[in-house]
């Protein structure tokens, strides 16, 4: 990995009401909050040394006295109104800033390590996509060497499908492409029953 990789993470902005729904209705908002946090924090933690430029993108607004540390993580808002296009949008900035490797992921895949992450971008060098599948149906990780802006039009991103989807337009556009381990994300309590690296890490492992 180089300057020439960016690693653009996709985060709410730590409220009550960003919280995802299924998470509260099944643990009530202060344990929600508490499981929200430690992503954040894990999610931190396995991309803080990555050898890369780093950006958070905030849902709602800008914050320069969080977690993220400012000196490791470039900040900023994302934009437009739907998911597709919030992703568009930054694909397209960091091309044209000069990146050649890019990928985007969110803060709620606990089973992510920093390896995996680093397979991402060592793909990226012989494929024009890289898609890290979840166990629900859609990607905890989308990465790319060249713009296919195809990948994120007219997309469903709560399906089952939508990986699918994705795989399905990648070979209509005849694009080279690559899958990395299917992983569970964190949507609701029965995720954190079954999500056993969650249940293992103690009080301090952040």
């Amino acid at each position: 990995m180089t300057a020439n990789d960016a690693l653009i993470i996709f985060a709410k902005n730590p409220d009550q009401n960003q919280v995802k729904s299924r998470l509260v209705q099944d643990l009530g908002e202060d344990q929600a909050n508490t499981v929200f946090h430690k992503l954040f924090l894990y999610t931190k933690e396995i991309t803080k040394k990555l050898n890369c430029d780093k950006s958070v993108y905030y849902s709602n607004r800008i914050d320069n006295n969080d977690l993220w540390d400012n000196m490791i993580y470039s900040k900023a808002l994302q934009h437009s109104a739907t998911k597709g296009d919030r992703m568009s949008d930054v694909f397209t900035r960091a091309f044209a800033e000069g990146k050649q490797r890019i990928i985007i992921i969110g803060t709620d895949c606990i089973d992510s390590e920093s390896y995996m992450i680093k397979e991402a971008f060592a793909v990226l060098e012989n494929n024009d996509v890289v898609l890290g599948p979840s166990k629900t149906g859609g990607y905890y990780l989308l990465g790319m060497s060249k713009f296919l802006p195809t990948l994120l039009l007219e997309k469903d991103w709560e399906s089952e499908n939508l990986l699918m989807d994705t795989i399905l337009d990648l070979k209509n556009l005849e694009a080279k492409y690559y899958l990395l381990k299917t992983l569970g994300d964190i949507e609701t309590a029965y995720d954190l029953d079954r999500l056993s690296q969650f249940q293992q890490k103690d009080e301090n492992w952040f």
